[in-house]
């Protein structure tokens, strides 16, 4: 039975990053019989994504391309535009910063047809690396930096079950049956990105939700996505922010209660902040100041955000 597949795009502010995710769909492997359509969501943009999105769709596209907009900024408000526009089928959820895969598209397609018991898919993602970035963003020993700068998904090379004790996949990754969102609702307006801060955790939100509510999250290794590697995003400032907007996010979601600050987190914000303090090279700097804005954002959520 053939499925149908809206992909899905959230877009702000980054038209030239968008053109590049949707021909990379155009370019993407699969059977020309498939019911394939692309929507772009275009939110609180002031740039010429609409400019540019007209004149895509004049000059045609592989799949059918509609856009719509979303004046509330908020990624999730995007999201749920989305959602309330797609009548049925699988949703693909792709962040206006990624590539797919050549294979995507047919490893979608395989997903479904051989597990259609299944009604929520997610597959891995990994930088898009070029070659010209720091050498310090590969380093695998005790200093290794996390969470990284750029969104790396990836559960081995075997189709796998997502649980409460594996990572959580993120949701440019997502590939879920509208009955889903039917019964469990769509992304959280109270989490997620407004433009391009890093507030987080819309996506962990939802994912615990399908989990809670019984759904099977089938990860499928071969869904493959590349995600852009911005420069931006390896200087100190963003990879300090990001570490306390994520651990922020992710306490959020998972202690909902707000429960006070046990003394062993203040001990490690101590500790950490004395090792800086004895670090004279900038591999030790970099990851003890990402270390203490963790801690930081991991107590701002424990107080509820506060």
């Amino acid at each position: 039975m053939q499925q149908k597949i809206t992909i899905v795009i959230c877009t702000h502010n980054r038209s030239n990053l968008l053109l590049n995710a949707i021909h990379s769909i155009s370019d993407a492997n699969s059977l020309t019989d498939q019911d394939i359509s692309i929507l772009v969501i275009a939110n609180a943009c002031s740039d010429d994504t609409l400019i540019k999105l007209k004149e895509l769709k004049e000059q045609g596209v592989r799949f059918p391309l509609s856009f719509a907009v979303e004046p509330t900024p908020g990624k999730s408000f995007a999201l749920a535009h989305a959602i309330n526009l797609i009548d049925d089928g699988f949703i693909c959820f792709i962040d206006d910063d990624q590539r797919v895969d050549k294979n995507y598209l047919q490893a979608i397609l395989n997903a479904i047809h051989k597990h259609p018991e299944i009604s929520f898919f997610c597959g891995p993602i990994f930088p898009d690396w070029m070659g010209t970035e720091p050498s310090w963003v590969h380093t695998q020993d005790e200093y290794k930096i996390y969470p990284e700068p750029v969104p790396c998904f990836d559960l081995g090379s075997k189709p796998i079950k997502i649980t409460h004790e594996t990572t959580l996949p993120a949701g440019g990754t997502l590939i879920v049956k509208k009955d889903v969102f039917q019964k469990i609702g769509t992304f959280s307006t109270d989490l997620g990105p407004k433009g391009h801060n890093l507030v987080g955790g819309e996506d962990s939100d939802f994912v615990l939700r399908a989990l809670n509510a019984g759904e099977t999250i089938l990860y499928m290794p071969d869904i493959i996505q590349y995600h852009y590697v911005d420069p931006e995003r390896l200087k100190l400032s963003f990879l300090i922010l990001n570490s306390f907007q994520r651990t922020r996010s992710f306490t959020l979601i998972n202690s909902p209660d707000h429960s006070a600050i046990p003394l062993y987190m203040w001990r490690k914000l101590f500790n950490y902040i004395a090792s800086l303090l004895i670090s004279f090279n900038r591999i030790k700097i970099r990851f003890y100041l990402m270390r203490i804005a963790s801690t930081i954002g991991e107590i701002s959520g424990l107080r509820g955000g506060k």
